[in-house]
């Protein structure tokens, strides 16, 4: 039984070092967590986005048992979170340090002979920068690293379980529900007014080319700390949402041609 319960172990944390030697050795995928501590509106905590990530990549994680096996590293719990300074409570990188923090993971790992390294992203402000760092590394490293962002990777998924938004945004119906899902304590009570519209486009100013990228702080664009419909969140809603994303990540994952075609 003891070495059953080992079998199934997915967190890196938890395991010793000649076990993660020998997962190394059968090709086992090393899902990196990547998210932020910063603001998130009036109602949650300032874990959200590690937290998410976390969450996300154990479960699939455990949904890849039995086929292509996959580990989970401690989350990265800091991201580049500039845009939420003004809010308060947010603690942010700048590119140089988090490129920093995440080569020295991904090297760390594939010192230790893992050659299937996949960095699973929970925050927004993240998403360009970690592009760059990952072909960065794939080009110095030779191996075939990838990354991804949960709400990205499980599109559809999502939007065919929120009713009143489209897409997870910022302190909102999806982020909201997963958070009462897993953690309703750190969740306060929601109002009618946790509500702020998503402006689309690259700037997200009304009127302005949505092809034109433009830096805003987020208290520009709402002073609750929220984009989307948080007072529409649910438990149910929120486990629904971790089952379906986790589903789509470990499937992402288990794709072999992910991991076999060319550099």
């Amino acid at each position: 039984m003891a070495k059953e319960t080992q079998l199934e172990e997915v967190r890196w944390d938890r395991m010793t070092a000649p076990q993660l030697r020998t997962l190394a050795r059968r090709k086992t995928v090393v899902i990196i967590p990547l998210g932020a501590t910063e603001q998130h509106g009036q109602h949650l905590p300032t874990q959200v986005d590690w937290r998410l990530a976390y969450e996300i990549a154990q479960r699939a994680a455990r949904q890849m048992v039995g086929g292509q096996r996959a580990i989970v590293t401690p989350a990265i719990p800091f991201g580049m979170s500039e845009h939420h300074m003004s809010l308060g409570g947010t603690i942010t990188l700048n590119y140089a340090t988090m490129a920093a923090v995440v080569g020295c993971v991904v090297r760390s790992a594939a010192r230790h002979g893992f050659k299937r390294i996949f960095v699973l992203n929970g925050h927004g402000g993240n998403i360009a920068a970690l592009e760059t760092i990952i072909t960065e590394l794939t080009v110095e490293l030779q191996l075939p690293l990838a990354a991804g962002t949960y709400w990205q990777i499980a599109a559809e998924s999502i939007a065919g379980i929120l009713e009143q938004q489209k897409q997870v945004l910022h302190a909102c119906e999806a982020e909201t529900a997963m958070l009462q899902a897993l953690s309703p304590e750190t969740v306060l009570p929601l109002k009618k007014s946790y509500r702020a519209p998503l402006v689309p486009g690259l700037s997200a100013i009304a009127g302005v080319n949505p092809g034109v990228y433009r830096w805003q702080q987020l208290q520009t664009r709402s002073k609750q700390g929220l984009i989307g419909e948080a007072w529409a969140a649910t438990p149910e809603k929120g486990l629904r949402l971790l089952e379906a994303i986790s589903t789509d990540v470990a499937q992402a994952l288990s794709n072999q041609t992910l991991w076999t075609a060319p550099i």
